[in-house]
């Protein structure tokens, strides 16, 4: 067994690229030695800023050995009249490294029996440059000097190392060695690898904390030590410690601090410039107040950490100033003011200005309270919030914090008298701003948040920019996620198709079928993992948007699953859809026209059933109704000559259909 070590040296990488490239080395580099039969006890993933690593644990010695049987040419083709080997199976032959008379023949096809020797590991890894490092792939690529090849950055050096020996490659002009390098600032020499297993422990003497948990634990443990020395509490939000400890390979934590005066600026300013421009952490008493210090991490040791300190309080107390001076100018300007401007804003310049896109959300919004059953004296808060809600926009804040949007719109609309109801759907109406992201907590945030999201939909898909693939520059898959799990949240009672057709009726919107594609898909995303997926395809069909509804439904079902009669009850109702479907005009069910006991019966439970919102006890009395179905057809013809008969008996089972398929299309469920 051995160790084996690759490492690409690269100029520094966006911190949030780091991770994620790690994951993909290690991946990549597991897969590439399975497919070489080469097997290994584990992997170690080492990322800094400069550097992507792997540590290949309990590595074999060679390839396993595997004998496989090749399946050739049938018996028919494989000798002419003469009965000498045809040109089928010789070729055959010199591609599996056999002559003709090595084949086997079984049954009716001669079959190669080939023994593939392994190899030695140092020779295939000889091709871990090309098969692993060239084809990984990433959101940002550079190309460098005269040459085509793509990488996140530029490659400096590439280590390659089996145990002791050096497993020769190249890539582009980079040779691979067993020579690495320590801390940028920290380390001038160079670092020459005795072996693979002296990695981690040679690159700490250089300054280089090579395993990112172990940077990350340090960074945690410096903050909570100067947390505790000072009585601090310290929020470690996890996507800014991730990218901190994506910044740096020696970390050092050290404290800043600015002017009390700035903290009479909203706290949401004062984090928005600690956090995402200058990657700080903020600082709070015991109480959860705001305290004006901050914690940021060096990338290097302690010396001169004072300066380090100075120099990043000026940076940040030039952001404050910069927040200060908005906060107290944006407070003299007028609502009113900024909306009118509204109109010179493009929305998209293929779509119309910002104050067009609200004021057809205030009409969506207008049809969304009447389908959600909410008080008419919503209307003119409503009104009012769909009227301004993007008034802050054009605010100084937002213009240079445009992380702000909302958050300022919510403020400064309190200071200027504003409904506080109103004043919230501003910031809410953005939400959810992640796949899992909080959704609105007020009735009228949530409205104005679906109808902004649902006009945007809709104009995006009319000006043909459409999602295709993974491209989705618009985020219009999350808009739409946010729009069903908004209304799921607030369990309305929306049939968002049938909003969806009135908003086509009513507004110059196109591409209708697109849209619902779109839509649906986005509605079985979030179906994932609910049931089988037979069994979502199935409710699925029946065009309904109602996320919660479809959920339950299918959850009723796929608990059935295990019941001794699901196969039967499922393929009962299956065959009543079927033969419904063969129905062509519709018509009153005639009891007169009834011949047998069977067909008055299965009328009668067919009366008795009456679906409700209860998901469990509909599929139970669906299946219920499997035995009168079963009695139906063992003794009732229905495809017979008599027309009137035949109608009554499909419009019987029609009507069964049309309640069953209010919960899923039971054609689609599979009983095999």
């Amino acid at each position: 067994m051995a160790n084996y070590l690759l490492e690409i040296g690269v100029e520094e990488m966006p911190a949030h690229l780091v991770s994620a490239a790690s994951q993909q080395l290690a991946r990549r580099t597991a897969d590439f030695l399975t497919e070489n039969r080469v097997t290994f006890e584990s992997i170690t993933k080492f990322s800094t800023p400069r550097r992507l690593a792997v540590l290949v644990n309990g590595l074999a010695d060679t390839s396993a050995s595997i004998d496989e049987e090749v399946k050739g040419p049938s018996a028919k083709i494989a000798k002419d009249a003469e009965g000498n080997w045809s040109k089928a199976i010789q070729g055959f032959s010199r591609g599996q490294g056999v002559t003709p008379d090595d084949l086997v023949l079984k049954g009716d096809y001669y079959y190669a029996n080939k023994h593939i020797a392994g190899s030695a590991t140092a020779d295939i890894l000889m091709k871990i440059g090309s098969d692993v490092i060239s084809k990984m792939n990433f959101s940002t690529y550079m190309k460098w000097a005269n040459n085509n090849f793509l990488f996140v950055r530029p490659i400096q050096w590439l280590v390659s190392l089996l145990d002791t020996d050096l497993v020769p490659f190249d890539l582009l002009d980079v040779t691979a060695s067993n020579v690495t390098y320590g801390h940028r600032f920290l380390f001038d020499d160079t670092i020459v690898l005795e072996n693979a297993s002296d990695y981690e422990a040679s690159l700490k003497q250089a300054f280089v904390v090579a395993d990112a948990d172990a940077r990350k634990a340090t960074i945690q443990a410096q903050i909570a030590s100067l947390a505790k020395a000072n009585n601090w509490e310290i929020y470690l939000e996890p996507g800014l410690l991730e990218e901190v400890n994506n910044l740096v390979e020696y970390p050092t934590a050290f404290v800043g601090d600015f002017d009390a005066k700035y903290l009479e600026v909203p706290e949401e300013v004062l984090v928005t410039s600690m956090r995402e421009h200058q990657r700080y952490f903020e600082v709070r008493d015991l109480a959860g107040n705001l305290q004006p210090h901050f914690i940021s991490v060096r990338n290097g040791n302690a010396e001169h950490i004072e300066n380090v300190a100075k120099g990043n309080q000026k940076v940040l107390v030039a952001r404050l100033e910069d927040a200060e001076f908005f906060w107290r100018e944006d407070q003299k300007l007028k609502i009113a003011d900024l909306v009118e401007k509204l109109k010179k804003v493009t929305f998209h310049e293929k779509i119309g200005s910002v104050y067009a896109h609200t004021g057809r959300v205030k009409l969506i919004a207008e049809k969304l309270r009447q389908q959600a059953n909410l008080p008419a004296d919503y209307d003119a808060k409503l009104d009012r919030a769909a009227d301004i809600y993007k008034f802050d926009l054009l605010t100084g804040m937002v213009g240079e914090f445009d992380e702000l949007q909302g958050v300022m719109g919510e403020k400064y609309a309190r200071l200027a008298g504003e409904d506080a109801a109103v004043a919230a759907s501003i910031r809410e109406h953005y939400m959810p701003t992640s796949a899992d992201g909080d959704l609105p907590k007020t009735e009228i945030g949530a409205v104005l948040a679906i109808a902004d999201k649902l006009d945007t939909i809709l104009a995006f898909f009319t000006v043909g920019l459409i999602p295709s693939g993974s491209n989705d520059p618009y985020a219009l898959r999350r808009a739409t996620a946010g729009i069903l799990r908004i209304i799921e949240n607030q369990n309305w009672d929306i049939e968002l198709d049938t909003l969806i057709d009135e908003l086509y009726t009513g507004f110059n919107y196109d591409r209708k079928a697109d849209v619902m594609t779109f839509i649906n898909g986005r509605v079985a995303k979030m179906l994932e993992g609910t049931a089988r997926y037979d069994i979502i395809e199935a409710v699925l069909a029946t065009g309904s948007l109602d996320v919660a509804g479809l959920r339950a439904a299918a959850q009723a079902i796929d608990a059935k699953t295990s019941d001794a009669d699901f196969k039967t009850s499922v393929e009962n109702l299956a065959r009543v859809f079927n033969l419904a479907s063969k129905l062509e005009t519709v018509s009153a069910i005639d009891e007169s026209l009834f011949e047998n006991a069977s067909e008055k019966a299965l009328f009668a439970a067919n009366q008795a059933l009456t679906l409700t919102d209860d998901s469990t006890q509909n599929i139970i009395a669906l299946f219920a109704l499997s035995a009168p179905i079963s009695d139906f057809f063992d003794n009732t013809m229905v495809m017979i000559d008599d027309q009137a008969l035949k109608n009554n008996r499909l419009s019987l089972l029609a009507d069964i259909a049309g309640k069953a398929g209010q919960i899923a299309d039971f054609t689609l469920i599979n009983t095999k």
